[in-house]
């Protein structure tokens, strides 16, 4: 199992450095960005009374489900009171619960290199190899937490794999090192040449924690202060604090800020950990941790050529890249880090790559690559390639934003900006790319979802409905998004079919026009679902609960979709409430959905001995169901009509 996902957030890197560098002026509403710097702080508390633009609609956090199996693990979760994502496809964390499918749900097997395309490379100037007057150039220092628009698109940098002793890469053409340290060595190598960058004298980084009891949309004033309210009558001193950015591209506003609720107490992570179990049992509160940096890691880096011979050393940090964009070939990546599809394998990557020092001492390796070039190894990861290509730019449209989506809301502490795995989307760079996702990408270049007011959409998405979206509010707290309303997944008019309200007629009526069991990658057994527990693994898997043995269970607050937002449970010991649609599947191990019924099972003599769940979908249910996109583009829709129905109207727009 993966560790749970953590915020953090280090002092010299709570600014998520952004650079709009582009033709068109920023929003006039919007603090204009530095070509240098952030626009806005990402992490602050939140003053008494926030001016009026706070109250402009926000991005919730970014969490998608997938077509692909497997689910999060239960570990990777964030809080649970307002079941907003974690500093975390599936809520993978958090808001997916499917996350980014493996490497098994994409066409071809691992290792396989599909169809990629050439191009030239973006980046900051830099002093250009002799022999290359057009060297695009490495990035500098401050790209560890940018994104760099001067290319004409966002740079990202993405950690392939961390905790590693070492790593052995070759350039696929030209490459130049540059060491860092007070000198900034530079080295030029050719193609084709093997290097291994070994970490030695490695120091973990100091952390402390604070324990985070919920997370609210920037906008929701009233659920946060209702929320402070509430813990300080329990006698626990809270506080607020920001979290994101707000910024412009040509004319756009991308608006992701969110606000988190902590607990005051400063602890060590350990001491946090047992806070947590404390809130779990006292207030029946599952929550995570929001981490900061006091002391970052150092470590210093060896270089060695083919030889073995030693050629540099590195303080903290290794750049390289190839000026002509032919990317690099990286020896044994680790991938599935926590789940059953765990291994390693050899994968080609665009763009640059960064060897720097991990929370832990370690080496972590990271790819500084084109957002769009980013996408054609992530789409692929996502969505089955063999789909309709209408289904394939839908979600290569959604992928987009979901990217700019998460810019200073995770791995605030760590060197990069995003990872590779199912906590924030799987990446397998040159190696994971179809040439139809790649066409789907290269088709909707630099466009995003946009609302009516002109906002980036937050494009959350789901693996499969089950016949009727669900409400934003409804899974994951705040105030209601425009955007994310709940509404019937059928291909033709609703007519006289059975709706959710009636949960159960709704999950046994026959033949249901939903897209997502007409389309031809429907999965009957995600649609409509069954799973039985017996007595004696319900009483284990809800012993933290500290109710005793189970003797009833129900669930309610449900929304549109039948999705449900409560579990209460009562015990021999007492009685308690679970609060989050994902953390009511966590517990029961990634149950497929939360629109389900539960039933107690007895014996001829009536003695409990089992619960059973029926249910219908896989996953939250929000934004874009990825079956019934594909059930919709085979319909005869396009890719603007599919978002504009999964998405209350919203429109396509060039961002870049």
């Amino acid at each position: 199992m993966s560790p749970p996902v953590r915020h953090a957030v280090t002092p010299l890197l709570a600014a998520v450095l952004l650079s709009a560098c582009v033709a068109s002026k920023p929003a006039a509403d919007v603090p204009r960005a530095s070509a240098t710097g952030p626009a806005v702080v990402s992490s602050s508390e939140v003053p008494p009374e926030p001016p009026a633009s706070e109250d402009a609609p926000t991005s919730e956090p970014a969490h998608q489900d997938t077509p692909g199996e497997p689910v999060h693990p239960a570990g990777s979760a964030s809080a649970a009171t307002s079941q907003g994502p974690s500093a975390s496809a599936g809520d993978g964390e958090a808001r997916g619960d499917g996350g980014g499918a493996p490497a098994s749900a994409t066409e071809g097997p691992p290792g396989s290199t599909a169809p990629g395309h050439d191009h030239d490379g973006h980046g900051p100037a830099a002093p250009p190899l002799e022999e290359d007057p057009l060297a695009q150039g490495l990035p500098t220092p401050g790209d560890l937490k940018r994104l760099d628009f001067r290319g004409g698109e966002p740079r990202v940098p993405v950690r392939l794999m961390e905790g590693r002793a070492e790593v052995t890469f070759a350039p696929r053409g030209r490459m130049r090192l540059r060491f860092g340290g007070p000198d900034e060595k530079m080295l030029d190598a050719a193609a084709g040449t093997r290097w291994t960058v070994r970490v030695t004298q490695g120091t973990p980084a100091e952390l402390s924690a604070r324990v985070q009891l919920a997370e609210f949309r920037i906008a929701d004033r009233d659920g946060l202060q209702a929320a402070l309210a509430s813990w300080r009558e329990k006698g626990l001193a809270v506080r607020a604090q920001v979290l994101g950015s707000v910024y412009g591209i040509a004319g756009k506003v991308i608006d992701n800020r969110r606000t988190l609720l902590l607990v005051d107490e400063v602890l060590t992570p350990e001491a946090a950990g047992r806070k947590q179990a404390e809130l779990l049992r006292s207030h029946g509160a599952r929550t995570t941790l929001f981490e900061e940096v006091k002391t970052p890691a150092k470590a210093i880096l060896e270089v060695r050529d083919e030889a073995g011979v030693v050629v540099g050393l590195a303080q903290d940090r290794l750049d390289a890249e190839t000026p002509d964009g032919a990317g690099f070939d990286v020896r044994q990546v680790e991938f599935g880090v926590g789940y059953d599809f765990h291994g390693f394998e050899d994968r080609t990557f665009r763009g640059a790559l960064q060897f720097v020092v991990d929370r832990s001492g370690r080496l972590a390796v990271v790819n500084v690559v084109p957002l769009e070039d980013l996408l054609k190894g992530l789409v692929p990861a996502e969505i089955f390639a063999r789909a309709h290509p209408e289904a394939l730019k839908a979600q290569a449209v959604t992928a987009r934003g979901e990217v700019l989506a998460k810019v200073g809301i995770k791995h605030l502490a760590d060197p990069y900006l995003l990872c590779s795995e199912q906590h924030c989307a799987v990446y397998r760079g040159r190696t994971g790319e179809a040439a139809s996702t790649t066409a789907a990408v290269e088709a909707t270049r630099g466009e995003g979802l946009f609302s009516e007011d002109g906002r980036l959409v937050d494009s959350v998405y789901s693996a499969v409905c089950g016949g009727h979206t669900e409400d934003n509010d409804v899974v994951w707290g705040g105030p209601p998004d425009p955007s994310l309303r709940g509404r019937p997944d059928v291909i033709g008019p609703v007519g006289a079919m059975p709706l959710p309200a009636s949960l159960e007629r709704w999950l046994t009526a026959p033949n249901l026009l939903a897209a997502c069991r007409l389309s031809s990658f429907a999965r009957p057994s995600k649609f409509r679902w069954e799973r039985r527990f017996t007595a004696e693994q319900v009483d284990a898997r809800l012993k933290k609960l500290g109710v005793g043995r189970v003797q009833a269970l129900a669930l309610t607050d449900r929304g549109v979709s039948g999705r449900a937002a409560v579990l209460s449970v009562s015990g021999d010991k007492g009685a308690t409430q679970v609060r989050g649609e994902l953390n009511i599947r966590r517990l029961f191990g990634m149950l497929n959905s939360s629109m389900a019924v539960v039933e107690a099972e007895r014996d001829a003599e009536g003695r409990l001995t089992g619960w059973l769940f029926r249910g219908g979908g896989w996953g939250h249910g929000v934004g874009m169901c990825q079956t019934g996109a594909i059930g919709r583009a085979e319909a005869g829709q396009r890719y603007q009509d599919i978002l504009r129905h999964y998405y209350n109207g919203a429109e396509v727009a060039p961002i870049y």
